[in-house]
């Protein structure tokens, strides 16, 4: 049997800082939040140059291509040599927004109900 020298996906996003840790990029693979050309992957699909990655975060989609293959993770600098960000501008506009909007509530107002707080997840786009 054969091995190949591919990285897996989520070691990859871990090791490209998409990700702070190895665990949150496999569990963001597993609950389908990462995808491969429109189809959500397994924390263990092998990573091949050229291949387009997109991650659900929140309330933006970020995509990347990989330009190198990697199993460490590397600093923050290095990381343009490994991936290429091909995330819409709109994406990132839609994440300053939200930061630049936080949302208040009334001083005295109270917790919020549990409809309030599907209304604020909806807005923030969390209730996927």
């Amino acid at each position: 049997m054969e091995r190949s020298d591919a990285p897996r996906i989520d070691k990859w996003l871990w090791a490209v800082r998409a990700f702070k840790t190895r665990s949150q990029a496999t569990e963001a693979c597993r609950s389908g939040k990462v995808k491969v050309d429109e189809q959500a992957v397994k924390p263990s699909r092998e990573v091949k140059r050229g291949m387009v990655v997109s991650v659900h975060r929140g309330p933006i989609t970020q995509t990347f291509r990989v330009v190198e293959l990697l199993k460490k993770r590397v600093g923050a600098k290095l990381v343009d040599k490994y991936m290429e960000d091909l995330t819409p501008e709109e994406e990132y506009r839609k994440l300053e927004l939200i930061k630049s909007k936080p949302a208040a509530r009334a001083r005295g107002a109270g917790r919020p109900t549990k409809k309030d707080r599907r209304d604020l997840d909806s807005w923030f786009g969390w209730d996927d």
